[in-house]
């Protein structure tokens, strides 16, 4: 599932206006930039940020690959140590969802949490996902 380039966390009204008038539109557009170190490189000068800030979006774009992640739950995984689909395959489900309930009583990232099944469902999705990134 893709998100509007302006709904993926942390691109800003402005950053989401650049990145439009250079065609993108969603999430994967994002992630097809800036799936190599090269093309990273590229956009960020392109777009006049940090190397390091747009591998943190890039992320970002990755995770959004993942249905039934949309932007609060995303919010929530970050804050709980997963921002690539990379690291939600590794993770355990019942261990994350602990992790994200801990999170969120702190945080209040979002109004409800995900059930078990969620999370299972998003882990088996995650491990079905090609690598978004390389490094």
């Amino acid at each position: 599932m893709s998100l509007p380039i302006a709904k993926v966390r942390g691109i800003t009204e402005e950053l989401a206006a650049s990145m439009k008038e250079m065609g993108f539109k969603t999430s994967d557009d994002l992630l097809a930039a800036g799936r190599t170190p090269a093309g990273r490189k590229e956009l960020a000068a392109k777009l006049g940020v940090d190397g390091k800030d747009l591998l943190v979006l890039v992320n970002h774009a990755d995770l959004a690959r993942v249905t039934g992640i949309g932007e609060v739950f995303s919010n929530l995984l970050e804050e709980a140590g997963v921002d690539t689909v990379v690291e939600l395959a590794g993770r355990r489900a019942d261990n994350l969802l602990t992790k994200m309930t801990e999170v969120n009583s702190t945080t209040n990232v979002a109004k409800r949490l995900p059930v078990i099944s969620q999370v299972e469902g998003w882990v088996a999705q995650a491990k079905e996902l090609d690598r978004g990134i390389e490094y």
